[in-house]
């Protein structure tokens, strides 16, 4: 991955190791725009709040500002409007897998068309994570694996070493599965 260096007024370099693939769908961008406010407003002693932070990151990109809390959450709008979700996934494994593809966020969202799920997310995040298998759609999937068959088969073999779910990473390359370890913790 490319090393970046950027040098900002007030005396900071700053220094970037990239080793999140671009275009992966994993939000390597986004997430290193994020840290890099908190890591200013700390360095500076800002004591901007997590919301002031939040409407900076908007500034710089859809989903930036996701990374500001970096904890589960439902995000609507261009990613960047966020309510509460209760979502644990102690007791799993997640395994990311990233084909040898780059898939531009332009070009998958011009081949994307959004479709009005059948179960409300909210509803389908909350039922036991073997059941998100048919039910938790990501609408990039189709028509972005039809271009690009080897995303479609690294969500086979994540279910062939058996995964409970996996899915495409936002909208790809990326993608996830999701496994039983067996450690969970017994519900209260």
């Amino acid at each position: 991955m490319p090393d970046t260096a950027v040098a900002f007024s007030g005396g900071v370099n700053i220094h970037l190791h990239k080793v999140i693939p671009p275009g992966s769908g994993l939000g390597g961008g986004s997430s290193d725009a994020a840290y890099a406010l908190k890591l200013l407003n700390d360095l500076w002693k800002l004591d901007l709040t997590n919301r002031e932070l939040q409407d900076l990151a908007r500034r710089l990109g859809s989903d930036c500002a996701f990374f500001i809390e970096n904890k589960p959450v439902l995000a609507s709008g261009r990613g960047d409007r966020f309510e509460p979700l209760d979502l644990d996934l102690t007791g799993y494994r997640i395994e990311i897998m990233v084909p040898p593809v780059h898939v531009s966020t332009p070009e998958a969202y011009g081949m994307v068309t959004p479709r009005k799920p059948e179960r409300l997310l909210r509803e389908v995040i909350q039922l036991p994570v073997r059941e998100w298998k048919g039910n938790l759609v990501n609408d990039f999937e189709e028509p972005v694996m039809k271009k690009y068959p080897l995303i479609r088969e690294a969500k086979e073999e994540l279910y062939h070493r058996g995964a409970l779910y996996a899915s495409m990473s936002g909208s790809g390359s990326a993608v996830y599965g999701i496994f039983d370890t067996g450690c969970r913790m017994p519900d209260a």
